[in-house]
């Protein structure tokens, strides 16, 4: 059985090294999901750690409680900001270009948030934009804290999200399954068709 390591502060100390005073880790949930907001957020840390973050890791790895211990511990311990790109916009563009417009929203904020600060942004997965200080790391949520931080800041977000969203579209289980297309979700999608917050751009007719 494979044993998971956990994710290394290496990163954020070798830029810090070379005079970048913040150094953002970024990542975003609900990419794949057939219903729902997709949503990013970003964390940067101080140079040292503070007690009680060593089980940071990638979110899907953690149990639901878990993630919400550890976000706790990371709001209260860390810079964090958090982007949504609602349903309207996903279907009007495609998820692969809000994709990219999530993350130069969150870059666009924080920036004019630091105007005096020197920033490098590590962003989970290939490089889609071209911009200076951004480096691109596949699978950085298993491999860079601030990255997994910032996939369980957005996570516990976005599942709160979901469950309230459950609410109001009832029959489908977001609550559960947070959009993701389950059987569950497929059967119910075939029953009930779509609801307001589902992905037409993702031709979800094709359950019917």
């Amino acid at each position: 059985m494979k044993t998971n390591k956990n994710p290394s502060f290496n990163f954020e100390l070798k830029l810090q090294s070379q005079g970048f005073e913040l150094v953002f880790g970024m990542d975003e949930v609900g990419r794949g999901s057939f219903a729902g907001p997709l949503v990013a957020s970003a964390v940067c840390f101080n140079k040292k750690l503070d007690n009680g973050l060593d089980e940071i890791n990638d979110s899907k790895i953690l149990s639901a409680a878990k993630r919400e211990q550890i976000s706790k511990l990371i709001l209260k311990q860390a810079k964090c900001f958090t982007e949504i790109i609602e349903i309207e916009t996903i279907n009007k563009i495609g998820i692969g270009k809000c994709n990219k417009l999530i993350f130069e929203r969150l870059i666009k904020k924080i920036i004019n948030e630091h105007k005096d600060k020197k920033v490098h942004f590590l962003i989970d997965g290939k490089r889609n934009i071209e911009q200076e200080n951004l480096t691109f790391i596949i699978k950085g949520d298993s491999k860079v804290i601030s990255i997994a931080a910032a996939s369980i800041i957005a996570k516990v977000y976005r599942d709160n999200l979901m469950r309230d969203l459950g609410k109001i579209y009832q029959g489908y289980n977001f609550a559960k399954n947070k959009g993701y297309g389950t059987k569950f979700h497929q059967e119910a999608i075939k029953k009930l068709g779509l609801c307001a917050i589902h992905r037409t751009s993702f031709n979800l007719q094709k359950f019917f």
